[in-house]
């Protein structure tokens, strides 16, 4: 699995921890093990540009995801396709103003936009009830299951 973690958004991020995060968040999800994901954190002038880009929004958002092979997760009977997962974009900045409303640290508001932004980029969306319901529920398991296999996100701040 090929997982690339850049920092481009001049606040500290444990790429080590986000790129084990992935690679967990992959396998949980079948994904192939040759597939391919770049994470890229950026500073809120990239990420507003980005969002008035591609999604015709203003100003900085959390987390663009930009799916490439449109790989699905692989079901328990058979094989997951092998190929480019896709890209995301974060942005540390915003993340941490929603960890100090959330009440975490900003590096767990950072895992969660990357567990996010994967599951966008495996098919997975929340415009409706339904979708938001299974979409935010696997988001939450796991969460779960990597913070008790490898301890909580750092209590300290990025900012």
């Amino acid at each position: 699995m090929s997982i690339e973690v850049l920092n481009e958004s001049g606040r500290d991020l444990d790429v080590h921890r986000l790129a084990s995060l992935s690679r967990f968040v992959m396998d949980r999800m079948r994904v192939h093990p040759l597939a391919e994901l770049c994470i890229k954190a950026v500073n809120e002038d990239t990420i507003a540009q980005l969002n008035s880009q591609w999604m015709e929004k203003e100003g900085p958002t959390d987390v663009l995801a930009f799916p490439m092979d449109e790989l699905r997760p692989g079901l328990v009977n058979e094989d997951p396709e092998e190929g480019v997962l896709g890209d995301l974009v974060l942005c540390p900045e915003v993340a941490a103003r929603q960890a100090a409303t959330a009440g975490h640290s900003s590096e767990a508001e950072v895992e969660l936009l990357t567990v996010h932004g994967i599951l966008h980029l495996l098919g997975y969306d929340h415009a409706e009830p339904e979708e938001h319901k299974e979409m935010f529920g696997l988001q939450d398991e796991l969460l779960g299951e990597w913070r008790a296999s490898t301890g909580p996100a750092a209590a300290h701040d990025l900012g």
